[in-house]
């Protein structure tokens, strides 16, 4: 199944800079070959149901091996069986709009 994600992973305990740990989760996923979007907040990430949260899970665990006690992470999953979906049809949908 088709997965469209977004995730937050916050490392706790680690001090204030989390940059080397999202990087590290960004190689994770990259690695995997994900399609994935970094933003302020997060990464939004595409593909299927199973390598993306494989990908989510090799993330806690490098994280937890780079000296993090805790990691919280967020998700919102997005699926659909009407039509496929990328991220970009779903910026471009609500930038179509906003002309």
């Amino acid at each position: 199944m088709h997965v469209i994600v977004d995730l937050c992973v916050i490392p706790l305990g680690v001090g204030i800079s989390l940059s080397p740990y999202v990087a590290a989760c960004e190689r994770v996923l990259r690695d995997a070959g994900l399609k994935t979007h970094l933003h302020a907040y997060g990464t939004n990430i595409e593909g299927e149901w199973d390598a993306v949260f494989a990908a989510v899970r090799k993330c806690h665990e490098v994280v937890h091996g780079m000296g993090a006690p805790r990691v919280a992470t967020t998700l919102r999953v997005g699926t659909r069986t009407d039509r496929p979906q990328s991220m970009e049809d779903k910026v471009r949908s609500v930038e179509q709009k906003l002309v």
